[in-house]
């Protein structure tokens, strides 16, 4: 057992999904597609007599978490980092049960692979209502779709080749619980009719346009993300709403060019990684 570990996970937005939800939470997730950003959560773990979970150095709840821990019989400290604002669909608590899976493992001598370990994150998520998808997007990398949902045992990937530069924008944050746990029949033919599409012509382009048609389908579009998308469309640029929170991305410089205050990053090119140990 070592004194602690780090592990990076980057941030995913999910531009467009369906839910899956079933009994089993291995086999229950969602299909869609999204973006892993370069600005994610480093989450490093040491061994304790009792678990706490800090997010940039203040004490927070995390059932997620809290249920990684549990599962792999270990009580720790949980410190975690992030640039990313929690709630607003930039995949932060499932980066923290990543994270906390990985760089727990690793202190601990667990001796899990990483299937393994992306599967209690998973589950986790999912038990705690806080994410479907993020989890298994966010070991992937890159430009991630999710063919099948569930955890790697049951869900099936796949991605869209290329690593653009990312600009984003959080107004608000929206509850995923709530969405999740209310009818979720109209969105959730609307994020299958978007994979279809999407997998049929696997583009950037065709990405953002999916995205596009997914929010204003699935009813999720505020006055503020549709202003700031139609903002960077009139400047020539492509942008869309993160699911689930009040957030609008745009690749390469269309926010910026439509005269916002974006944060910037880049796709990230990897999955989650053990940093330290």
């Amino acid at each position: 057992m070592s004194d602690d570990a780090t592990a990076f996970v980057p941030g995913h937005i999910t531009g467009f999904f369906s839910a899956h939800p079933a009994d089993d939470p291995a086999v229950a997730g969602s299909r869609g597609a999204g973006v892993t950003l370069s600005h994610g959560v480093t989450v490093t773990v040491e061994p304790a007599a009792e678990s706490v979970v800090t997010l940039d150095g203040e004490t927070v709840e995390m059932p997620p978490v809290a249920d990684v821990l549990r599962r792999l019989g270990v009580t720790a400290t949980v410190r975690a980092e992030s640039e990313l604002p929690l709630g607003a669909g930039f995949g932060v608590s499932g980066g923290m049960a990543l994270g906390t899976a990985l760089a727990a493992n690793a202190v601990f001598d667990c001796g899990h692979s990483e299937n393994d370990l992306v599967t209690v994150a998973h589950e986790a998520e999912v038990r705690a209502g806080t994410g479907l998808g993020d989890v298994v997007a966010q070991a992937r990398g890159g430009l991630p779709i999710r063919v099948e949902p569930g955890a790697p045992e049951h869900g099936r990937m796949d991605g869209i080749p290329a690593r653009p530069q990312i600009e984003y924008i959080a107004f608000g944050g929206l509850s995923t619980a709530d969405v999740l746990s209310g009818d979720t029949t109209a969105l959730t033919a609307a994020g299958e009719a978007a994979l279809g599409n999407l997998r049929d012509e696997p583009t950037l382009s065709r990405f953002v346009t999916e995205c596009q048609q997914f929010a204003r389908d699935a009813g999720l579009l505020t006055d503020r993300v549709e202003n700031a998308i139609e903002d960077v469309s009139a400047a020539g640029g492509d942008a869309a709403m993160a699911m689930l929170g009040e957030t609008v991305f745009a690749i390469g410089t269309g926010l910026s060019d439509a005269g916002y205050d974006p944060e910037v990053c880049r796709v990230h090119p990897a999955g989650a990684t053990l940093e330290s140990q």
